[in-house]
């Protein structure tokens, strides 16, 4: 594996895979890596010839409010986890190389409407951030694949937007959300919770699934159901910042027009922030199998 900090000796590295005929697969992070990190580099693996990986906190995604030295960096054991992953590059910079005119002159990439609503509302400038950094190193990396995890569900939508306005020939790839076996969503934020709040934490997930029974039951009282929801989490120690069921394509309210829905979440545990979705076709693609008799 191929460590670069330097943009410029990237660039030349990548231009020599390209050469030769080969793809790009490009998996951007913020490090301290967990199994739901290399769920994407495998996903990379098995869609290009080339896979890179980058490791940059990026500090103009984290509000006033928010610690971003308490952020855990793990360089050494994630270069671990990336090698026997068989990553071929990994691009660790640092904060003068993507911001070398420091973040108060830098461009910033605003997404409207998608970057808004949600966690945009309530981590104002958040999604700023991260569509700027990953426009960046997208121009950076120039991959023919990026690939991202659903966990992130607002954060996804807002990147496949912006690389359809900006006209970026990049195929932007979602790939499952990984679970504990009790269901919660990987995260290096786990890490913050005490052995309490982790017995608890499941909960999250547990009240996103029966509300998705509830609406494929055919309960359509989107506003009852998100109350519900809203009450459960409180119940059981949690601190809702949102529970929304929306259209999975546009993030607004559900219409007639919906094809698929997701029922989104954030809630805070203690000093833990958790995010979770889930989603449901209302159009399911009917079993002719069944139909004919098939088994």
């Amino acid at each position: 594996m191929r460590t670069y900090s330097d943009s410029a000796q990237l660039q030349s590295a990548l231009r020599g895979f390209r050469h030769n005929g080969q793809t790009v697969a490009f998996v951007p992070t913020m490090g301290n890596l967990h199994e739901g990190h290399l769920a994407l580099v495998r996903k990379a693996r098995q869609i290009c010839d080339v896979v890179v990986v980058s490791i940059f906190v990026n500090p103009l995604q984290f509000g006033p409010n928010e610690d971003l030295d308490a952020y855990p960096r793990t360089l050494a054991a994630d270069k671990e986890k990336l090698f026997s992953e068989g990553t071929q590059v990994l691009y660790s910079p640092d904060v003068y190389d993507i911001y070398p005119e420091g973040m108060h002159a830098q461009t910033i990439v605003h997404v409207p409407e998608l970057g808004d609503t949600l966690c945009g509302s309530s981590r104002p400038g958040h999604f700023d951030g991260v569509t700027t950094v990953v426009s960046k190193l997208f121009n950076i990396v120039q991959p023919d694949v990026a690939v991202f995890g659903e966990k992130d569900f607002q954060q996804l939508s807002i990147i496949r937007k912006m690389v359809r306005d900006l006209c970026l020939p990049i195929d932007i790839i979602g790939v499952s959300t990984c679970r504990d076996e009790d269901g919660l969503a990987k995260s290096s934020r786990n890490g913050y919770l005490t052995f309490e709040q982790r017995r608890i934490a499941p909960v999250l997930n547990q009240t996103l699934n029966c509300c998705r029974e509830a609406i494929a039951c055919g309960f359509d009282n989107f506003l009852q159901l998100e109350s519900h929801a809203r009450m459960k989490l409180l119940q059981a120690g949690f601190e809702p910042d949102y529970f929304t069921i929306c259209d999975a394509r546009t993030l607004r309210p559900v219409t007639e027009d919906t094809e698929e829905v997701a029922i989104l979440a954030a809630a805070r545990l203690g000093a833990t922030r958790l995010i979770d979705n889930v989603k449901l076709s209302l159009n399911p693609v009917t079993d002719w199998g069944m139909l004919a008799g098939g088994h």
